[in-house]
């Protein structure tokens, strides 16, 4: 799958790679306060849905392409 990172970079990762795996690999670092997916700090949106990258993998998509932006969330 080819991912586009919030900064414009992009890199390519199987699908059901974990997704903080595929950023570090990438060079990419998304935040994380992780509670074992129950905090969400570590929340991306891919193609729109919003994802814990902490617990989410890499999905499939029909295109091969996944768009990463960072959630906002007031909390953090």
């Amino acid at each position: 799958m080819e991912i586009q990172w919030p900064d414009g970079r992009r890199s390519t990762t199987p699908a059901g790679t974990d997704w903080l795996l595929a950023a570090r690999n990438a060079g990419v670092s998304i935040p994380t306060g992780c509670l074992g997916g129950s905090c969400g700090a570590c929340e991306i949106e891919v193609n729109s849905t919003l994802v814990r990258a902490c617990i989410a993998t890499v999905p499939r998509h029909p295109r091969g392409e996944l768009k990463v932006t960072y959630a906002e969330d007031p909390h953090w």
